[in-house]
C-alpha cells in the first residue's frame, strides 16, 4: 500500500499546537485595509482555532 501524502495546500495554511489543536490565520487580512473598519481589522488579526467539526478532516489531510 502506498504511503499517505500530506496535502501541501493544507500544510501551508494549518498548523498543530502543542496541545494538538489546529490553528489557522483568519481570512480577509491581506489587503484593502482602507475599506475595513478598525474593529474588523482587529477581529481578523492573529490566529484562530479550527472548529471541532473541521478538525478530523484537516488532520486526515495533514497525515495525523
Amino acid at each position: 500500500m502506498p504511503k499517505q501524502k500530506t496535502h501541501k495546500g493544507t500544510a501551508k495554511r494549518v498548523r498543530v499546537t502543542g496541545s494538538g489543536k489546529l490553528v489557522r490565520e483568519h481570512t480577509n487580512n491581506q489587503h484593502k485595509f482602507e475599506v475595513k473598519s478598525s474593529g474588523r481589522k482587529r477581529r481578523v488579526s492573529g490566529i484562530g482555532v479550527l472548529s471541532k467539526a473541521d478538525a478530523p478532516r484537516m488532520k486526515k489531510l495533514l497525515g495525523l
